[in-house]
């Protein structure tokens, strides 16, 4: 494919304006139609980030038959995405579907099935593992720069947007589950969940949550999710065995830091003694902040969608990476449902 891959965002609520603003400002594509049940509100959309060229409708079988639609994004409720996606998927189409993947890990698993049977890039919009800061702690990680992943800990919580239709795990949780996913490498994720949560508005699921995952390497991974803060927090910490590092995305001036800190036990022999003891030293050393571009990281969710479909190959949160984070939702409320035991993956 050598011209501009053909989009329609279908979904003009709260997500999709912004899919409809960088899907028309990418040379990478250009924005075919926008569709949504409100044709008022898919025409304001269209007017105001889509340049004025797409189309508006509210079909979804409109924009699925049209040849010039390569793609479409889905920016829909998240118990639409399953049966919209199969859908773009049997007409031919690349599919790009806001996180979560699917409400349950059955129809995620079928979108996984169909993506591979039509030979079509299937994607899950994990936008912030396309920010320049966890593509960083990626690299850091991967790279055996932070050494063994000891724990990591992340904190994504404000006051609102209380949700009717899903708790605190589904709309929050996807975030850090899915830079958890993204940041470790293959085989050190999750191996069990234990949630806990509470409703004190009594709007019948949680409000306020906590994950807790041992890691495949020893480690553990801890998510704090509240709705019901006075403050919006968004920081990750992750301590390795190695080098230390902290995420503050509300923080501009230093955003991601490494720490040459930690904590190393060395063994010594006692004298006359038959037996070793462990000697506890800590290490404190530079901290560096690395210059970070001010990229959208939603441009560059476009770019990797186009790039994957072009170029004919899996894009790097694909729809194995959205499942896997809907199955630790799924077992997240199994947990809850055993009164907070861990769940094994």
């Amino acid at each position: 494919m050598t011209r501009p891959l053909g989009v329609a965002v279908i979904g003009a609520g709260y997500w999709g304006p912004n899919l409809v603003r960088n899907f028309s400002a990418s040379p990478l594509t250009e924005l075919v139609w926008v569709c949504d049940v409100s044709t008022e509100r898919a025409e304001a959309t269209a007017r105001a980030w889509g340049g004025g060229t797409a189309g508006v409708t509210a079909s979804v079988d409109d924009v699925l038959a049209d040849p010039r639609v390569d793609a479409v994004a889905i920016a829909t409720p998240a118990s639409t995405h399953a049966a919209i996606g199969l859908s773009a998927l049997d007409a031919g189409k690349h599919v790009l579907i806001e996180k979560p993947l699917a409400p349950s890990s059955e129809e995620a698993e079928k979108l996984v099935v169909a993506a591979r049977d039509n030979d079509l890039v299937l994607m899950c919009d994990h936008t912030y593992c396309y920010s320049p800061a966890v593509q960083h702690i990626r690299e850091w990680v991967h790279d055996g720069v932070v050494g063994q992943v000891r724990y990591f800990d992340s904190t994504r919580i404000n006051l609102g947007l209380v949700q009717s239709d899903i708790d605190v795990f589904w709309d929050l949780g996807p975030h850090d589950l899915s830079i958890l996913d993204f940041v470790l490498p293959p085989g050190a994720g999750p191996v069990g969940v234990a949630a806990h949560a509470a409703d004190p508005l009594g709007v019948g699921h949680p409000c306020v949550g906590f994950l807790s995952m041992p890691l495949a390497g020893g480690g553990i991974a801890h998510i704090n999710l509240n709705w019901l803060s006075p403050t919006k927090i968004r920081r990750t910490i992750i301590g390795g065995s190695e080098k230390m590092l902290v995420w503050d995305d509300l923080e501009p001036a230093y955003r991601l830091r490494m720490f040459d800190k930690g904590v190393d036990m060395s063994e010594s022999e006692l004298e006359g003694e038959d037996r070793r003891e462990l000697l506890v030293s800590y290490r404190t050393g530079d901290m560096v902040a690395p210059a970070l571009p001010e990229v959208e990281a939603l441009s560059q969710v476009v770019a990797e969608f186009a790039s994957a479909v072009r170029e004919r190959r899996r894009p790097a949160t694909d729809g194995e990476a959205g499942l896997r984070v809907v199955r630790i939702l799924e077992a997240a409320q199994r947990s809850l449902d055993a009164g907070g035991v861990v769940v094994s993956l």
